[in-house]
């Protein structure tokens, strides 16, 4: 039997560029978002190295069954073969991350 899928996700929030490993990406069932489920938080190598960016993240997802995520804050999601370490850094690091465009508000 083949392993679950597993997927790198890459969004914007808060002026931070997130990286995180889940098994169940989709559309979500709310117009505008994308679903991310099943997050992966289990260390990259083995023995007690802790990694705190994995520690942080593993907190403030910790009740999470599933995100939402808004449509123009995904910056990639890819098909990994393995899982990788877990990333939060500043979106402006010498990256260029264009947002998607928002349609223009309402008069």
């Amino acid at each position: 039997m083949r392993n679950k899928k597993l997927y790198k996700v890459t969004f914007l929030h808060l002026g931070k560029c997130y990286e995180l490993y889940a098994r169940h990406v989709a559309s979500s069932s709310l117009w505008g978002f994308t679903e991310v489920g099943e997050l992966v938080f289990e260390p990259v190598g083995e023995g007690l190295l802790v990694d705190p960016t994995e520690e942080k993240l593993r907190d403030e997802f910790k009740d999470t069954r599933v995100l939402h995520l808004p449509m123009q804050s995904v910056v990639r999601i890819e098909e990994v073969e393995s899982k990788g370490a877990l990333v939060i850094r500043d979106a402006s690091d010498g990256q260029k991350i264009t947002p998607f465009p928002m349609p223009p508000r309402g008069r």
